[in-house]
């Protein structure tokens, strides 16, 4: 395994760490993506050029792959020139998300030319994937799994979440709601607040060592909405994306989800104002609008 070639197929804000990760690692690498100026950026840090999925999959043992939609991830895995077109790559790893179906239909091509796929889905933005401190949830063949976990463990932590096809993409399609909720349902909190007069650094800081603790308010907040700089490093179209995913699969298994149609709802309406590239804590500045407040300034004494 150590002088095995790994692939990597799109070096967008999370891929690019990522496969930087990778290279500082030791590994060889073997790189594909859309954007020329993106692969000649890691080209120069050391790693191989390659023209086409196919001949990354070509020239790698192992291809990962980090791609936003589901309709690329499938394209790029098994549509024309794609990884599975590839002579050499037995195994792909995907670090997108997809979600349960398409997972499934990348599993079943790929086990039918006897070859493996792990779905690998990520969390934690592009400063987790920056240092490596990513959580990762994997679902696939449980020995191609414990083979991969030394090259996964680069990225960050690795959880198995089962050898069922698309578990690892459910698992992450629930964290993924759970994060966009709370930064919906925190920014109508915080706008009311400030709407009363209340400080909203003041607000997170009581809210966090009280019942309403969340990611929104631990770091959201501070970070990127109360200094304004609606910077966190997650797009307001992925999070729809990931949201609307949700809310499809479980309508599919036959699960209500009421308040998830919500969420993706707000972020329709933050995407459409603000477009799919924003930042997705502009969520705030919806709520903000429809209050007539701002959140965010200095400290009241």
């Amino acid at each position: 395994m150590a002088d095995q070639v790994i692939g990597f197929v799109g070096l967008g804000q999370m891929g690019r760490p990522m496969a930087t990760r990778l290279l500082e690692a030791g590994h060889r690498l073997v790189v594909h993506d859309r954007v020329p100026d993106a692969v000649a950026a890691l080209v120069a840090l050391g790693a191989e050029a390659a023209g086409s999925p196919r001949e990354v999959a070509d020239r790698a043992d192992v291809v990962l792959v980090s791609l936003p939609t589901p309709a690329i991830v499938r394209d790029v895995a098994i549509g024309p020139g794609g990884v599975l077109e590839g002579q050499r790559a037995r195994t792909l790893v995907d670090f997108s998300t997809t979600g349960p179906r398409v997972a499934g239909e990348m599993h079943e091509a790929f086990a039918a030319a006897g070859r493996e796929v792990l779905d690998a889905p990520v969390s934690g933005g592009k400063a987790g994937a920056a240092a490596g401190t990513l959580a990762v949830m994997v679902s696939g063949p449980r020995a191609r799994f414990d083979a991969l976990e030394p090259v996964l463990k680069v990225m960050g932590k690795p959880f198995f979440c089962g050898e069922q096809p698309g578990a690892a993409q459910v698992m992450k399609l629930c964290n993924n709601l759970l994060a966009a909720a709370t930064l919906v349902v925190s920014s109508e909190a915080l706008a009311m607040g400030v709407k009363a007069g209340l400080d909203p650094s003041l607000m997170c800081e009581v809210i966090n060592v009280s019942s309403g603790r969340n990611s929104a308010t631990q770091d959201k907040f501070p970070k990127s909405i109360i200094p304004r700089g609606f910077d966190y490093g997650f797009t307001t179209g992925l999070s729809h994306k990931d949201v609307r995913l949700c809310v499809e699969e479980a309508e599919a298994m036959g699960i209500p989800m009421v308040v998830g149609s919500a969420v993706r709802q707000m972020l329709a309406v933050t995407s459409a104002k603000y477009g799919p590239q924003s930042d997705f804590t502009s969520v705030a500045k919806v709520l903000e609008e429809w209050a007539g407040v701002t959140i965010g300034g200095e400290r009241k004494p």
